[in-house]
């Protein structure tokens, strides 16, 4: 068992693989495409789980609520990616894996996907816990589901464990903390929404094609470099088509 336990969450707590990943430029273009993903992935969740927090009746009991639920989607996202990194071995996950991201690239351009959202149920009659405890249950339920996406999304561009938890903890400290900024960005450049959907599709390509019976690797630092180029490309359509609806309205007072 504890060598079972040393070969999940060994890496962890391995200096050189941390001093290797820190260290090297190609590890943090993975990293940043990781956090990248994790925030438009999650944005709306954090939404969600903000909202949850407007039951409570002090704003300091809203910041608490969230300062416990970070902490817990920390050590939650901790566990689940040593056993990912461990399960992601198997190919039967992968064509699993890869077959569920592509669903949920399927659900949302077919406009069918449903969001992670649920209401907070505060019947005082079947309250076991406080209030402010049911929250933070409800917090880190939630985050337990909301996770699942973005975990097995990270374990198929990198299965260096360091790699994806780094990329994992600065995208839940992003998503809660610019939860409303991103939000903006999204309103104001729509077109990044379904950018990160067609990587999503990338992604459980990459991870099918790494199956033993095909066995082609997509090396994560070309993935990296693809969700930069998809940055720029989805820049340049948002200002074309700005520049299009600029000059529609002045062809229409001329005529």
């Amino acid at each position: 068992m504890l060598h079972f336990l040393s070969q999940l969450y060994g890496p962890f707590f391995d200096p050189q693989n941390w001093a290797t990943v820190i260290t090297t430029g190609n590890d943090w273009l993975i990293i940043f495409s990781l956090v990248l993903i994790e925030c438009l992935l999650s944005v709306d969740n954090a939404v969600v789980l903000a909202a949850q927090t407007q039951s409570l009746p002090t704003q300091e009991l809203r910041e608490k609520s969230l300062f416990y639920g970070i902490w817990g989607a920390y050590v939650f996202r901790f566990i689940i990616i040593g056993l990912g990194t461990y399960l992601i071995h198997f190919w039967e996950i992968k064509v699993l894996g890869s077959l569920y991201l592509a669903y949920l690239v399927f659900q949302f351009f077919t406009r069918t996907r449903v969001k992670h959202t649920r209401k907070l149920v505060t019947d005082k009659k079947h309250r076991v816990f406080s209030l402010f405890w049911s929250v933070v249950i409800q917090i880190e339920l939630m985050d337990i589901v909301f996770s699942v996406d973005s975990v097995l999304a990270s374990l198929a561009i990198s299965n260096n464990p360091v790699i994806v938890l780094i990329g994992g903890m600065i995208g839940i400290l992003a998503m809660r903390g610019v939860a409303e900024i991103i939000m903006k960005l999204m309103q104001r450049i729509p077109e990044l929404e379904p950018m990160a959907y067609i990587l999503i599709g990338i992604i459980a390509l990459k991870l099918f094609l790494s199956i033993p019976a095909i066995d082609i690797e997509i090396p994560a630092a070309v993935f990296g470099l693809i969700v930069v180029g998809a940055i720029i490309v989805t820049l340049l359509i948002h200002v074309i088509r700005q520049r299009r609806g600029a000059q529609k309205p002045a062809e229409s007072k001329k005529d």
